[in-house]
């Protein structure tokens, strides 16, 4: 899997990392019982802070997208294994409000912001590069 971190992003790098790697599991270019970079590694080969890297990691194991273990490194989990709590459900929600008010705002119709969402949805589905 190829990260593109942007340095001029307005995106902290960790989030970038984050949003990259479950991008990665949706598609399933990460597979469940993959092994990831340790930190170190992930680190050096983008060429940030380790703790940038530890950080990201460390939220993508709260979400429960994957676990660390000390000898086999960072392993992806089952789907099965990472099902959407009522809380990550919420969060989900609230990322989404700016982007619904937004659209609403500029007069976006509900059916375009569903139709919008349908084909980001489809396209992960189907591991397209274009979401």
């Amino acid at each position: 899997m190829l990260i593109k971190i942007l340095l001029e992003s307005e995106n902290p790098i960790y989030e970038q990392l984050r949003n990259q790697i479950i991008e990665g599991i949706a598609k399933g270019t990460l597979k469940p019982g993959e092994c990831l970079p340790s930190v170190r590694q992930l680190a050096l080969d983008l060429g940030i802070n380790l703790h940038t890297v530890n950080k990201a990691y460390q939220i993508l194991k709260q979400e429960g997208f994957f676990t660390i273990h000390r000898q086999k490194g960072v392993i992806i989990n089952q789907k099965s294994e990472m099902q959407a709590s009522e809380r990550q459900i919420m969060k989900i929600k609230e990322n989404l409000k700016p982007i619904i008010v937004e659209a609403y705002s500029r007069g976006i119709s509900l059916d375009r912001v569903l139709e919008i969402c349908s084909k980001m949805y489809q396209n992960i589905q189907n591991g397209e590069e274009n979401i």
